[in-house]
């Protein structure tokens, strides 16, 4: 297990719903290290890598290297301007994500970004109006449950009925700082976006999930800087409280400030209240027992269960999300719920209060 959340970059099963050259990808803009796993995610589910593309060849050189299939565009344009290419996969600065992908969804192709996908609502409402009109997808790696077998084992069983209907999501998002090996964009609040806006995203997209929200409200946020003076525009540490639209809620807190000791990058779990049991989700440890991820806790009226499900469910929305690109179907995620994740995320942000000021 990676010590640094930006490096992580899980890998599976392959899985492959198309078949060698059917689905033809590129990757630009290497700005986080998530793109690897993004790709190593299309991959698996049988897309072919065509293209790399940022204008840091050190980045580009260390990309071929994990994936020496792939041949370096001398430009943008040139992966935008071939026919073939029908998704372009990216990590850019957050800022800078909105902007990236219009121009891709203009020049055709699907558009599939890290989170967090905007850092101000103006890109959000500018990106949907390209949506609108290009009729191309613009979807988001929310990895922390796209690519969490735990996670997603999680909404195997609340569909299934398992805990009944989930009322209440509690998340908790730590991650390992690791300033010194950090670029000088994450910590410029108007490139990163704030920590609600940007690691905060994962844990409100669970919820809409989990608790098959719509919408919901922004009932209360909190950010500060509590420990990293040097760096006065970095939020370390946020939490929100929301209400979706079918009455569930949600508190979630996330930070940077995973202690050394720890074997990971960050102890993030998921709790998750249904009218008829509980889950748990330990991603990515199980503190003082077990190094290894994904374990699951569930509790019904059928009695308790641990579930350790490392390398045994897979990350099925890769290939669902391609199909959707052939297809033009919307199974692996809605565009709709992409984008209402990142606008109540934005909304947390923008109303926050700050207790160290």
């Amino acid at each position: 297990m990676s010590k640094d959340g930006m490096t992580y970059a899980p890998k599976g099963k392959p899985n492959p719903v198309v078949a060698e050259g059917e689905f033809p990808i590129a990757a630009a803009a290497l700005d986080h290290g998530h793109i690897y796993g993004m790709v190593n995610g299309l991959l698996e589910a049988g897309a072919t890598l065509k293209w790399v593309y940022d204008p840091d060849p050190k980045k580009v050189e260390e990309f071929i290297g994990k994936f020496p299939q792939t041949a370096a565009a001398e430009s943008l344009e040139q992966i935008l301007k071939d026919p073939e290419v029908k998704l372009v996969a990216a990590a850019a600065i957050p800022s800078k994500r909105s902007a990236l992908g219009n121009q891709v969804m203009e020049a055709g192709k699907d558009y599939f970004t890290d989170k967090t996908p905007f850092t101000t609502l103006a890109q959000l409402e500018e990106t949907k109006r390209v949506v609108q009109k290009t009729g191309q997808k613009y979807m988001v790696y929310f990895s922390e449950r796209l690519h969490v077998e735990g996670a997603v084992f999680a909404g195997q069983l609340i569909k299934d009925g398992a805990i009944g209907k989930v009322i209440q999501v509690t998340g908790f998002g730590p991650h390992r700082l690791n300033a010194d090996s950090r670029p000088d964009w994450f910590f410029d609040k108007e490139q990163y976006g704030g920590i609600l806006c940007d690691i905060g995203s994962h844990q409100i997209e669970q919820f809409l999930y989990y608790a098959d929200c719509k919408d919901a409200k922004v009932l209360h946020s909190k950010v500060g800087n509590y420990n990293n003076p040097e760096h006065p525009e970095l939020e370390d540490y946020g939490d929100a409280t929301l209400i979706g639209d079918n009455g569930a809620t949600q508190i979630f807190k996330v930070d940077w400030f995973t202690p050394d000791g720890l074997t990971t990058w960050g102890d993030g779990r998921t709790f998750i209240t249904g009218t008829e049991g509980t889950i748990e989700i330990r991603k990515y440890v199980d503190v003082a027992r077990e190094e290894t991820g994904d374990h699951l806790y569930l509790v019904n009226k059928e009695g308790e269960k641990h579930f350790s499900l490392s390398g045994t469910v897979g990350f099925p929305f890769f290939g669902e999300f391609i199909k959707d690109c052939i297809n033009r179907t919307e199974n692996a995620m809605t565009q709709a719920h992409a984008f209402k994740a990142a606008e109540l995320c934005l909304l947390a942000q923008q109303q926050a209060v700050d207790p160290t000021k």
